[in-house]
């Protein structure tokens, strides 16, 4: 199991820019393909971004392609999710997910407590 917490989130005007970060502890997190998901009131959990153990493939939702970017550093033991051109569409409680494999949204392994991305017009 992988242990993940993250930060970052917070309030953004539409059109700002936001960085997310997801850490993680526990069992060797680089043998983890890792990504983002996101939930807005009412609505069901949805992809976001996968990354690949090594980072060398990446992952996105249409929705965000273009303005997210993942990334990851496994000598911190730490994921990021740039987001810019952010929309009120954007908000949301956002997770870290780590899953086996690296595809468009993976089944998950392990999941964080989320962090609150709200985004004002």
């Amino acid at each position: 199991q992988v242990q993940l917490v993250e930060s970052g989130g917070g309030l953004v005007q539409a059109g700002g820019s936001l960085r997310l970060s997801c850490l993680a502890s526990g069992r060797t997190f680089s043998d983890y393909a890792t990504g983002w998901f996101r939930q807005a009131p009412g609505k069901e959990r949805e992809f976001v971004a996968t990354i690949g153990w090594r980072g060398g493939s990446t992952y996105y939702a249409d929705s965000v392609k273009g303005r997210f970017t993942i990334s990851r550093d496994n000598a911190k033991n730490t994921v990021y999710l740039q987001m810019n051109s952010l929309k009120p569409e954007d908000t949301a409680v956002y997770y870290c997910a780590a899953s086996r494999i690296a595809t468009v949204n993976p089944p998950v392994h392990s999941w964080g407590q989320g962090t609150q991305v709200t985004v004002s017009s």
